[in-house]
Parts: C-alpha cells; sequence; structure tokens
C-alpha cells in the first residue's frame, strides 16, 4: 500500500503506536530522573496520541467508506502533527517557558477544530462493516 492508498485506520494505528512507544519513553525518564515536571505534558501524549488515534483507527475501520475517505486520512494527520505540537508546547509550559503558552492556546483550538471534523465524519457517517466470523449465541 502507498502512502496515498494508506487508509485513514492505518494511518491512525500507525501513529498510535508511535505516540504510546514515546509516552512510555517519557514516562521511564521522568522515573528515572525523579523529575515529574513534564507529567501533564505525557498525559497529553498518551491521551491524544495513544488513545484517541487508536480510537479513531477503530472507528474508521469499521465505516470502509470514511477508511478510504482523504478527509479522513487528513484529519489523522493533522491530529498527529498537532498532538506533536500541542505535547512539546505543553513540555515547555511546565519548565518555565513563556513563549510556550500561545503556543499551546493555538495549538489546542487546532486539535479542538480536528475534532469538530472528527465529529463531522462521524455524523455524516456510512455504514459499519458487517460483522464477519460471529455468530450470536442462541
Amino acid at each position: 500500500m502507498t502512502a496515498s492508498t494508506t487508509t485513514a485506520s492505518t494511518l491512525a494505528f500507525r501513529f498510535a503506536v508511535i505516540f504510546v512507544v514515546a509516552g512510555m519513553l517519557m514516562g521511564i525518564a521522568m522515573a528515572a530522573s525523579h523529575d515529574t515536571s513534564v507529567m501533564p505534558a505525557h498525559a497529553h501524549l498518551n491521551l491524544l496520541g495513544w488513545v484517541s488515534l487508536f480510537l479513531f483507527g477503530i472507528y474508521y475501520e469499521r465505516r470502509p467508506a470514511l477508511d478510504t475517505s482523504g478527509l479522513a486520512r487528513v484529519q489523522v494527520l493533522i491530529w498527529a502533527l498537532a498532538t506533536t505540537v500541542l505535547t512539546v508546547a505543553v513540555a515547555g509550559v511546565h519548565l518555565g517557558h513563556d513563549a510556550a503558552d500561545p503556543v499551546a492556546a493555538v495549538t489546542s483550538l487546532v486539535v479542538l477544530s480536528d475534532m469538530l471534523l472528527f465529529g463531522y465524519l462521524v455524523y455524516r457517517g456510512g455504514p459499519a462493516r458487517e460483522n464477519k466470523g460471529f455468530a450470536p449465541a442462541e
């Protein structure tokens, strides 16, 4: 599968794995240094990067028409980029860098806007993929 034909779910799952590994490394670094000053950034990284992207991936995978949609792929890419910038900005804020405040504020609005885009895609919808291989118990 080429980059132009990669589904939204595949992109979301791939980014989710990158973010969870980064989050784990960040947590290990905080534990090893006994410095938890960037804990809020760690939380943003795990929730927005790992959890949200994984949930997006599940949703998109269950809706084939959306999964191959260019708009869904854009939504995932914006989310991954904004999560990266927001995590760095939140860390900067908690490390005392005043210049990171407006970056965090603007990027928070980008993340919100991207969630609204995801909401639009959810409400626009499309049929769910059939659940094959599981028969209901009788």
